[in-house]
């Protein structure tokens, strides 16, 4: 009896000491072993027990423009509310198509510069507001990483660490104070980090992170198409894929290039940004080869094909 009462003494320490709240026991010192044991023997929630959390400056990351939790209802806001709404629906199985791992979104564009991972904050930040979703941000620009410093949070370790086997998944996720919001980042750059993408490895990590919750969407701010490899490989795993173009500047001919290289994703979106209106505001447009605009004249997006 003496044994069984200090095997769950130890394991209920195991679980404090990891982090996770266990329900209080009055005398613990005269507990019932199998009170003690029963408690001791819960499982280690991973996710819980190793991914840190970290505290999102919202008032700073909503002064430069990101959509956050609570904040007024603004313009912005409101066009990341249409551009989800059809991805959502595409992820859930509930669009015009059943996708393979639909609810992995991969957000790119031709070019840099034409705000993909501005593109890809919002779109979470929209999609973490989502009652019946939780969304996990992965910056997936092994290159030029830029969510975090986008969101103030320093570097550490991310995919590509857990790519080449030197950390776990829970182990560099974050969690934030946005409650449905998990952000993986990019990680130690490597020199093979296109062959990582590229391994099976990460075939495996993408289906783990597409069937292990059935409410989690996942967005991948990727790497322009036109200009590395690494988010052509990427494309290849992936259910949907965001193009953002930006308007009055990207050639169409680009546009085309760039959708030329993902031709095997079944579902891909165009999002038409910077679009001006008299009032010099910026705007988004959506569509699968049409687009509107936020403005007083509508816009017209890129042709898909």
């Amino acid at each position: 009896m003496s044994t069984l009462i200090e095997q769950a003494a130890e394991r209920l320490e195991q679980l404090r000491q990891a982090g996770v709240v266990l329900p209080e026991i009055d005398t613990p010192v005269h507990a019932p072993a199998a009170q003690v044991a029963q408690v001791a023997a819960a499982p280690v929630p991973s996710a819980v027990s190793t991914s840190r959390r970290v505290e999102l400056d919202l008032d700073a990351i909503a002064a430069a423009g990101v959509v956050t939790p609570n904040a007024p209802r603004s313009t912005v806001a409101d066009q990341f509310r249409v551009i989800k709404r059809p991805l959502i629906a595409n992820a859930v199985g509930k669009g015009a198509a059943t996708l393979t791992h639909g609810n992995l979104i991969m957000v790119t564009s031709a070019m840099a510069g034409e705000g993909k991972s501005f593109t890809s904050v919002n779109l979470a930040m929209s999609i973490a507001a989502e009652l019946d979703h939780t969304v996990m941000l992965v910056d997936a620009d092994v290159a030029r990483p830029s969510v975090l410093r986008m969101l103030g949070l320093p570097a550490g370790p991310g995919l590509l660490d857990v790519l080449e086997g030197k950390a776990d998944l829970a182990d560099t996720l974050l969690r934030t104070n946005v409650d449905k919001l998990t952000i993986l980042p990019s990680g130690t750059p490597h020199g093979k980090a296109t062959e990582l993408l590229a391994s099976d490895a990460m075939r495996k990590l993408l289906d783990d992170m597409a069937t292990r919750y059935s409410d989690r969407i996942i967005i991948f701010d990727s790497p322009p198409l036109l200009l590395t490899t690494e988010s052509r490989v990427l494309a290849t795993n992936m259910g949907q894929i965001v193009v953002v173009v930006a308007a009055g500047r990207t050639l169409q001919a680009a546009v085309q290039q760039a959708l030329d290289t993902i031709e095997a994703c079944p579902v891909r979106l165009l999002v038409l940004n910077k679009a001006r209106s008299d009032s010099s505001a910026y705007g988004y447009g959506y569509g699968y080869g049409y687009g509107y605009g936020y403005g007083d004249t509508p816009t017209q997006a890129a042709p898909e094909s």
